[in-house]
């Protein structure tokens, strides 16, 4: 039965991921994205991919801070791999247990570490990424113009204001009341998660840079922002299909040029998905540790 239900999931996944691209290819000009993609400076994509790793290593270290905070004791090394691993599984295997669930069932089989805290580790690293998204996204709002009523008016403003003030204290509070072992970590995991979320802003501006776009790069920005958090959903395959729908609909109130925004957003895909093959190739190397 569990098999039959991840491969439904996986089936689900791909129909809405086609679903998607679909509606993606329907609205933009498939003739102009071709255009695009041979005008692409590939060299600028050099430290595109770099600082997506880096992205991704600062972000291992995060981890890795709250695995210490439950007394199980990797080196950043092991936890490297283990995460390239998690990232592969969550992109190519997305009908199994994920890369979450591979981890804390190697682990808990490794070192017995209970089972809960380790799913606590791994959701409160997820929130750790959203809560810094979510304060950058606060900040651009303030910064771009977009064109929407309601987003111009002092309300708005107040409250983009108030969430800055209050996204940090309130997510401290949240770890207090559900997340107490973790608490000894907070202020150095969430520099790790500022640096991985800053790391992939400035990645994301090499991959405009790549395709010719040198103006609205904060409102592109916004938009990627914004994109990550639909991508989280698991409704596609690694968040494909849903990404570009955020693109397709948020250009008219944002000010970017469509096929330029899903262009974009394909190259950023092929850049994960790239990094996250190498887990493929990776063994995890826990033996031997405590």
């Amino acid at each position: 039965m569990s098999r039959f239900k991840n491969q439904l999931k996986t089936a689900l996944k791909l129909l809405l991921t086609g679903l998607a691209l679909y509606l993606v290819f329907r609205k933009i000009d498939t003739t102009q994205l071709l255009q695009l993609t041979k005008s692409i400076h590939w060299l600028w994509l050099i430290p595109a991919i770099l600082l997506f790793v880096g992205s991704k290593v600062f972000t291992a270290f995060r981890l890795n801070l709250y695995f210490k905070n439950i007394g199980l004791n990797l080196s950043e090394s092991q936890n490297w791999r283990l995460y390239l691993i998690g990232m592969f599984y969550n992109l190519f295997l997305p009908g199994g247990i994920g890369g979450d669930g591979y981890k804390v069932y190697l682990l808990n089989k490794e070192f017995k570490t209970p089972v809960k805290k380790l799913i606590q580790s791994a959701l409160l690293d997820r929130l750790g990424g959203l809560v810094a998204i979510v304060f950058l996204l606060f900040g651009l709002f303030l910064i771009v113009d977009i064109q929407l009523d309601f987003l111009e008016s002092q309300l708005w403003n107040g409250l983009m204001i108030a969430g800055l003030v209050v996204t940090i204290p309130a997510f401290w509070l949240a770890q207090k009341l559900f997340f107490k072992d973790f608490l000894p970590s907070f202020w150095p995991a969430n520099v790790w998660s500022f640096a991985g979320q800053i790391a992939q802003l400035i990645c994301a501006w090499f991959i405009l840079m790549a395709l010719g776009i040198d103006e609205n790069i904060l409102a592109y920005q916004l938009v990627f922002l914004l994109s990550s958090i639909v991508a989280v959903l698991p409704l596609t395959i690694g968040g494909v299909g849903a990404r570009e729908l955020v693109f397709v609909y948020a250009h008219a109130y944002a000010g970017i040029e469509e096929t330029a925004a899903v262009a974009f957003s394909l190259l950023f895909f092929l850049i994960s998905a790239a990094v996250s093959l190498v887990g493929a190739f990776v063994k995890a190397d826990l033996a031997g540790k405590s």
